[in-house]
């Protein structure tokens, strides 16, 4: 299968934190390609390791993470009119989504729903409408239209907790002359890079020096707690974080195919010798690496660092238009950073 192939079947898959399968058992198959073992792990994590072929202690070895889930939205209430009440899960607001088709994932149907602020022609009488004609919408503001009952829907397994994602007819990537954009780039792209590197590191294996293990983690977007439980439970002292990262002026980013090498955020700075060890393998690729230093900002290895798990720590980004919006990356992004990963790997973090 092709990336960018790849890529449209995970933007298609639908992953709630908290409720990945779809994204999960896409990942599962294709990491089985690859690597030497692959399983799921209690968190909901999917795991996978490539062998070095001349692995020292198991602390050499080298944990590489992207997160399956998606920003999303969870269900407060159930009004008797059936109408639902969401919250946000994970980093969304509604201005990333705006009025738009959506599935509900009840226990065991999936149910089409409109995610609504109501209608902009109202007087302001209320402090709904007065947000809505303000252009300042907030997650009180916003309700789920099902046209079913309170009732109707407890038979069919929606409740508060219930997930709330974008309808399928909303995540057909769409190409814009070298880029292609879609919402949930983050974290697909990211996903497709770490898949491309597996592939990559399982043809020329013999470079290895040391494990490399695949995670792709659970509920990052919530709380990190997939790259927790597999972080204290794995072999290595380095974790390498697979991003987006945001292309603004604040960060000096660019939307191009040059990896973004983030060199801390929100919950720490990375790891001086991991990020100097991307920059140089991102050289030695051909690429232009960007380094940001991106505040607002958060991912699986900087949770991990910061709680005193991991010793070492760095994260490698696509850049991306929109972030948690309506994404867009350059069309080369992702073989970029799965290259750059690649080199990095396979002995240029030694230098």
């Amino acid at each position: 299968m092709t990336t960018e192939a790849l890529l449209t079947e995970l933007l298609n898959a639908r992953g709630p934190g908290g409720q990945e399968d779809e994204v999960r058992a896409i990942c599962l198959r294709e990491l089985r390609l690859f690597c030497d073992d692959t399983h799921i792990d209690p968190a909901g994590n999917v795991v996978g390791v490539i062998r070095g072929g001349r692995t020292g202690s198991p602390e050499a070895a080298i944990r590489v993470m992207a997160h399956l889930d998606e920003i999303a939205m969870i269900v407060k209430n159930v009004l008797e009119n059936g109408t639902l009440e969401v919250l946000a899960l994970g980093g969304a607001q509604p201005i990333s989504f705006g009025v738009c088709p959506v599935d509900i994932l009840g226990d065991e149907h999936i149910l089409p729903g409109v995610l609504s602020y109501g209608s902009m022609h109202n007087s302001g009488r209320t402090s709904k409408g007065r947000d809505v004609l303000a252009g300042n919408v907030q997650w009180k503001d916003v309700y789920i239209v099902t046209r079913k009952s309170k009732s109707e829907l407890q038979k069919l397994g929606v409740r508060p907790g219930t997930r709330v994602v974008l309808s399928q007819h909303w995540r057909k990537p769409f190409k814009v002359h070298d880029c292609i954009a879609a919402h949930f780039l983050d974290d697909r792209a990211p996903l497709s890079a770490v898949i491309l590197c597996a592939k990559l590191l399982s043809e020329r294996r013999e470079k290895l020096k040391q494990d490399v293990w695949f995670v792709l983690t659970s509920l990052e977007e919530e709380s990190n707690a997939g790259a927790m439980y597999a972080a204290s439970r794995l072999p290595g002292d380095t974790t390498i974080a697979v991003e987006v990262g945001p292309v603004l002026e604040e960060y000096g980013t660019e939307l191009s195919a040059n990896p973004i090498i983030n060199t801390g955020d929100q919950k720490g700075y990375y790891s001086r010798a991991v990020v100097q060890g991307l920059i140089a393998a991102g050289l030695k690729a051909g690429f232009k690496p960007q380094s940001a230093l991106l505040v607002d900002f958060a991912s699986d290895a900087s949770a991990v660092m910061s709680a005193g798990i991991d010793a070492r720590a760095g994260c490698i980004a696509i850049p991306t238009e929109n972030t948690h919006g309506f994404e867009m990356v350059h069309l080369e992004g992702i073989t970029a950073c799965a290259e750059t990963l690649f080199e990095f790997l396979t002995g240029t973090q030694d230098t």
